[in-house]
Formats: structure tokens, C-alpha cells, sequence
């Protein structure tokens, strides 16, 4: 009964430690498109949303564009990026940036580093504050089981 109260935080904690590099990774690749300086001008094929939850909890819904772009060595990409701008449209020309090294990596995003690091930073304190809890709580939960005798 008592490894429950330490299995299950060390499970968020490896669940937020995934998200952390997942944002961490996300964050580095736009990074590296914009600093690339490489541009090309891609042709949104497709928009759709997804939405997640319901019921009882509340709806989420994102937007997903899919766009195609020629890069300066003459290779097709086609990329799909979540959250772009609900005013991008199928059949829209915009600007991607990308990295030679990996076009399919590109994004519609105009640069905004300081946005970027905003973001990055306060999706990792959220998750620092999570383990941090977790933490405490298995401190906690080890000191009333020593005090309890178990």
C-alpha cells in the first residue's frame, strides 16, 4: 500500500519530465529555423482542428495547418504545425522558416524569440512546480508512514 504513495508521483514525474523534453525539443527547433535564415515560400494545403475532452471536462481545440514548400536545393516538403493563425487559409501562400539540415523541422511562425523563451519558461516552471509537489508529497508521505510505524 505504501509504494502506491511513491509509484504513482514517480509516475507524473516521468510524465512531466517526457512533456518537459518534448517542449524543450520543440522549442530548439523553431529556434534553429529562424536562426537557419532560410526562407521559402510554402502553399498551405490544409486546415483542420482537433478537439479533446468533453463531457465533464472542458473542450480543447486546436488548429492544425499543413503546408508544402520547395526548398533552395529543389526538395518538396510537406510539414503540418499545430497552433498557427485561425487567418491562414487552404491555398495561402505564407513563409516558412526552416534549417537545411532538416526542412521537414520548418515553421509558418514568424520569428519572435522573446515570445518563444516566454513560453518555453513558463510551460517549465508549470512543470517544475508538478514535481516539485510530487516531491513533497513523497517526503511527506514517507514521514507519516515512519511516524505511523508502517
Amino acid at each position: 500500500m505504501e509504494a502506491l504513495f511513491y509509484i504513482a508521483p514517480l509516475l507524473i514525474i516521468a510524465l512531466v519530465v517526457f512533456g518537459a523534453i518534448v517542449v524543450i525539443r520543440r522549442s530548439r527547433q523553431v529556434g534553429s529555423a529562424w536562426s537557419s535564415g532560410l526562407t521559402a515560400e510554402a502553399r498551405c494545403l490544409r486546415t483542420y482542428t482537433t478537439t479533446s475532452g468533453g463531457g465533464d471536462t472542458m473542450v480543447s481545440t486546436t488548429l492544425h495547418h499543413v503546408y508544402e514548400f520547395t526548398t533552395r536545393e529543389g526538395r518538396t516538403v510537406r510539414f503540418e504545425e499545430r497552433n498557427g493563425p485561425g487567418t491562414t487559409l487552404e491555398g495561402d501562400i505564407v513563409t516558412v522558416h526552416y534549417a537545411a539540415e532538416h526542412p521537414e523541422r520548418a515553421t509558418a511562425h514568424a520569428p519572435a524569440r522573446g515570445k518563444l523563451a516566454a513560453e518555453t519558461g513558463c510551460v517549465l516552471v508549470f512543470f517544475g512546480v508538478i514535481v516539485a509537489f510530487c516531491v513533497v508529497f513523497m517526503v511527506v508521505a514517507h514521514e507519516m508512514f515512519d511516524f505511523m510505524g508502517f
